[in-house]
């Protein structure tokens, strides 16, 4: 029962499409497959590190205030910067011709797609604190580390997952040919939301 309402709360949690959606949608577009997955994986990893620290017991993390601080305000600078970038880009072909500012985006580099998707995870103070409050609330402290890990898997693998699910939705050439005339209005309220995202994680 215990699993039961931790994946529920979890995948409900993955429903709601934030900033790792737009940054998955964005290269899917633009690039290859294979570069949306590294972002997908990096996303992953991002959220198994918060995960290992709250199986290994450490909620009292999400109290540190000054780390907490931190971890806003660069993960707020860090969704601007590229909500900005996508936002200038010029105008350019669907196969990231002429890619100019984006290029950081778009770089056809598996390390660099699995930075971005990391760098987008870690640097969200509310993966912490969801991940670390779900241990707290929702995990009985007579659940084994045993049993924790598998949760922290679980989780991880359902990440991985739902995140490459829409980007091979996304990345499918049907419909990658359908929204290319869009891709530069697509490109630009991706830009927007992201920006907007990292306004709003500043100010709260």
């Amino acid at each position: 029962m215990e699993f039961l309402i931790i994946a529920s709360t979890h995948f409900l949690a993955l429903l709601s499409p934030g900033p790792d959606f737009f940054l998955i949608l964005q290269t899917a577009l633009r690039l290859p497959l294979r570069y949306a997955f590294a972002v997908c994986a990096g996303i992953a990893s991002a959220n198994a590190v918060y995960l290992a620290i709250a199986v290994a017991g450490l909620e009292a993390v999400k109290e540190m205030t000054l780390l907490m601080l931190v971890l806003k305000y660069l993960g707020g600078a860090y969704l601007v910067y590229i909500g900005v970038l996508l936002v200038k880009a010029p105008k350019r072909a669907l196969d990231g011709t002429g890619a100019g500012r984006t290029g950081f985006l778009h770089a056809r580099s598996m390390k660099q797609q699995f930075a971005i998707g990391f760098m987008s995870g870690i640097l969200n103070p509310k993966n912490a604190v969801f991940y670390l409050s779900l241990f707290t609330v929702m995990v009985s402290p007579a659940t084994g580390i045993g049993l924790r890990i598998l949760y922290a898997c679980w989780m991880t693998g359902i990440v991985l997952f739902w995140d490459m699910g829409v980007a091979v939705m996304m990345g499918n050439p049907a419909v990658k040919q359908r929204l290319g005339r869009w891709i530069f209005g697509i490109e630009k309220v991706s830009g927007a939301v992201l920006t907007l995202f990292g306004i709003l994680l500043t100010i709260r």
